[in-house]
């Protein structure tokens, strides 16, 4: 007599960890929110698990503590940040170039993780001299010698001006792109591309060379 096969159960097994994957996008993005809006150090589990909710008892099946949260939060942000300035630095392009590709990666990163852009405004200052937080040092020592090494790439190829402070220039850069999130949100009148473009209408009138006019 012939032996019954046993059903196959691998597609509900894809579809729990599929959902259970998709949970967990779905908290840290509420845990993102409720640290931009609150601070850091004023959010406590029990206010996340509200706005998700759930019970307080219940985000633990998901989470240990909420600095595991907060570093999933700053570690996607960054790991996705430098996937995209790893491709722009690495793609051969002029100063100037190179330069407004940095920029609209910027805004991109603002509007996929704008909570996750200003909580690094806000804390990243404090969080690294945390053990579990000293990536955001290192990070941020990446971002600065990205920006000024292309700056000076552009200064000495008289793309932008010989008199340029470029280490004034790039704090300025740096600190109008990023204060985006402060008031940037996704799914507005203007994309994050034709942000930047304004934006660099802007910025470049002032650092790049003029052309000479001919009399």
């Amino acid at each position: 007599m012939p032996t019954k096969k046993k059903p196959q159960v691998t597609a509900p097994k894809k579809s729990a960890a599929a959902a259970a994957v998709a949970r967990r996008g779905e908290l840290l993005s509420t845990a993102a929110e409720v640290f931009a809006e609150h601070g850091y150090n004023a959010t406590t589990v029990r206010r996340i698990a509200d706005e998700a909710g759930m019970l307080a008892g219940s985000l633990y099946y998901h989470f240990d503590s909420k600095e595991s949260m907060l570093e999933e939060i700053l570690r996607t942000f960054l790991d996705e940040l430098w996937h995209g300035y790893d491709a722009v630095l690495g793609a051969g392009l002029g100063p100037r170039e190179t330069l407004e590709a940095l920029v609209t990666e910027s805004f991109r990163e603002i509007d996929r993780h704008r909570a996750a852009v200003a909580i690094y405004q806000k804390e990243s200052k404090q969080l690294a001299a945390q053990e579990r937080f000293t990536f955001l040092a290192e990070s941020q020592r990446r971002f600065e010698k990205a920006w000024l090494s292309t700056l000076r790439r552009g200064v000495t190829a008289r793309v932008f001006r010989a008199d340029l402070d470029v280490r004034l220039t790039y704090r300025f850069v740096r600190d109008t792109v990023w204060v985006a999130a402060s008031w940037y949100r996704p799914g507005g009148q203007h994309s994050p591309e034709e942000i930047a473009r304004q934006y660099l209408s802007m910025v470049l009138d002032g650092i790049a060379v003029r052309a000479q006019s001919v009399p």
